[in-house]
């Protein structure tokens, strides 16, 4: 089974947005690498000017690389800057709204966590139309995974396994709102939370987290005690969600567990020391509340 790296959610500093990558490629036992800024635009020009020396060092460390569109896609700009990452690269576009896939007009591709692809017959469309991988909305129940994976043996399933969930996407910037600034003036406070900015409820219970435009889960995924399951279901893949903490490690652990060297309780506590003050969950493959923590 392989290890995948999804992109970086958060608005993190481009100098180590950059060195983050470089460490991936030189130590992480990950084998599949997406990047790309896919949250906000806005944020696209920072990472720009670093993104031709990552994917080289990525490349040259045998990862395949991935590169991601924007989750959301509203104005004319965004569009034609879809269009032309489409068109430029040989590097295999990792789709995450349906406006790219007009420009990749049949041609290999990959379909991220944010297409919603529920089902068979929706992984089937996508595959006909040169899908090679495909990575899982992580609200999927095993059952609809294992349905999806049986049905396209040719393809390459992925499941997101690590991080917070992403849940939701907006055209409004929470980050913004919550410093009372407009979105077009939004100053990037998001790069205030490397890790999101966490909301509570009015009985001040941990509830989500707020990256930009984009709300996620609270809790992090951890499907370690589901590696049975989800090779059984044949899952090629698991994808880690880049967190705020040592992701060598987490990515280690999961190497370990995978190959056999931990079991997935003594990789859970691991990951615990690794991503502290931040509970696990499962839920949503077990059919459960999402920030539901299942043991096996």
């Amino acid at each position: 089974m392989q290890l995948g790296l999804g992109p970086i959610l958060y608005n993190w500093a481009p100098e180590r947005w950059r060195d983050f990558y470089f460490r991936m490629a030189d130590e992480a036992p990950v084998d599949v690498v997406s990047v790309g800024e896919i949250v906000c635009s806005k944020r696209s020009p920072f990472f720009a000017d670093h993104l031709p020396s990552v994917i080289e060092r990525l490349k040259s460390a045998g990862k395949q690389v991935l590169l991601g569109s924007l989750i959301l896609v509203s104005q004319r700009r965004e569009r034609r800057e879809t269009e032309e990452l489409a068109a430029v690269n040989d590097d295999l576009v990792e789709v995450n709204d349906l406006t790219c896939l007009k420009a990749l007009a049949g041609r290999p591709h990959a379909i991220g966590p944010f297409v919603n692809i529920y089902n068979e017959a929706a992984a089937a469309f996508h595959a006909a139309r040169g899908a090679a991988r495909i990575c899982l909305p992580p609200e999927l129940p095993l059952s609809s995974v294992a349905a999806i994976a049986a049905a396209l043996p040719n393809a390459a399933i992925e499941v997101f396994a690590f991080g917070r969930v992403p849940l939701a996407i907006s055209a409004r910037c929470y980050h913004a709102r919550v410093h009372k600034l407009a979105k077009d003036n939004c100053r990037f406070v998001c790069e205030k939370d490397a890790d999101g900015l966490a909301v509570k409820t009015l009985e001040r219970q941990d509830f989500l987290t707020i990256n930009g435009v984009q709300t996620l889960s609270f809790t992090c995924m951890n499907l370690l005690g589901d590696i049975g399951a989800l090779r059984k279901a044949e899952v090629g893949s698991l994808r880690l969600s880049p967190q705020d903490c040592d992701m060598v490690a987490v990515a280690e652990t999961f190497r370990d567990v995978l190959d056999g060297r931990e079991d997935a309780e003594g990789g859970s506590r691991r990951l615990a020391a690794l991503y502290p003050k931040v509970p696990f969950s499962n839920g949503f493959l077990h059919g459960s509340p999402g920030f539901s923590y299942l043991v096996q």
